[in-house]
């Protein structure tokens, strides 16, 4: 399986994704399918009315790691196909406090998703995230479903 160094996904994400510079997210650097690290650190302007951070702020997080998981996977494949997210479930579990990390995992088979859109295919896979708090407390799951769309020709 390729994709592209878990080191250069942060930067890329940040590059490519405004909101991502906008909230500060941080990436880990050994960033792969199977384990995708992203932290929004607390804020008080990201909370809500129980001094926790916001739903949105806590789905945002756990979608970029779904992202960066599926851009490990098939960010060697950006110059043909977009990567976008079709379906997102958010469980919260309980209140969260302080800084939340986000750790995502693709499930299915990576070499069965590049081969199926090779063959002219628009492959779907799921990436599930794990959001904990400061006290590593599990507060939430994301579970996205991810599509490899074809990216349209320009002028020939």
């Amino acid at each position: 399986m390729s994709g592209i160094p878990g080191a250069s996904i942060g930067p890329l994400m940040h590059n490519l994704i405004p909101m991502v510079s906008t909230l500060g997210l941080e990436y880990a650097d050994d960033i792969t399918p199977a384990s995708a690290v992203v932290v929004l650190r607390d804020q008080p302007e990201y909370r809500n009315h129980v001094g926790g951070p916001h739903a949105a702020a806590m789905f945002l997080v756990a979608e970029s790691a779904t992202g960066a998981a599926a851009v490990a996977a098939f960010g060697d494949m950006l110059d043909r196909a977009v990567l976008l997210p079709m379906t997102a479930g958010m469980e919260f579990l309980s209140i969260a406090k302080g800084d939340l990390t986000a750790t995502a995992s693709m499930t299915g088979d990576a070499d069965a998703a590049r081969a199926m859109f090779d063959a002219g295919g628009r492959p779907e896979f799921e990436v599930v995230a794990d959001i904990t708090d400061a006290e590593g407390t599990v507060t939430g799951r994301l579970r996205t479903r991810w599509t490899l769309k074809a990216l349209r020709p320009t002028g020939l």
